[in-house]
């Protein structure tokens, strides 16, 4: 019913709420399924990890905070803010949207982001005439 790579990432909470409550229901239901997911549990305790888990619990191709406040003020690389952009919203990584959506939150309005743009823009040009 379930893929072992589907109960590693309820595991590891990295599911969409709708996944991760359609298999708390069915763990509760079924108890070969729930030996299954014990059975996951304890060899990942012992330290038998594949280079896809360790991928995964490591969030290495989550982008740093940093990126993700370089996103919200348009100064990143656009080939870089595409693949954030994919990750957030195709791949639906929970951590980065709620990095994301943390960073938001302190950004405020639309009028500040233009301001900071406005003056990394200026910040940045100014730099970069001074080793001139």
């Amino acid at each position: 019913m379930f893929t072992p790579t589907e109960l590693e990432a309820y595991l590891d909470e990295a599911l969409p709420p709708e996944e991760m409550a359609r298999i708390e229901k069915a763990v509760r239901d079924d108890r070969a399924l729930a030996h299954r997911l014990a059975s996951i549990h304890s060899r990942r305790g012992g330290g038998v990890h594949t280079l896809g888990e360790i991928w995964r619990h490591r969030r290495l191709s989550c982008p740093t905070r940093e990126q993700l406040g370089s996103l919200l003020l348009g100064t990143l690389a656009e080939e870089h803010a595409r693949y954030v952009a994919f990750h957030i919203e195709v791949v639906g990584c929970r951590y980065c949207r709620a990095n994301l959506a943390d960073l938001q939150s302190h950004q405020g309005g639309a009028e500040q982001v233009a301001r900071r743009r406005k003056y990394f823009q200026s910040s940045a040009g100014y730099l970069g005439q001074k080793g001139k």
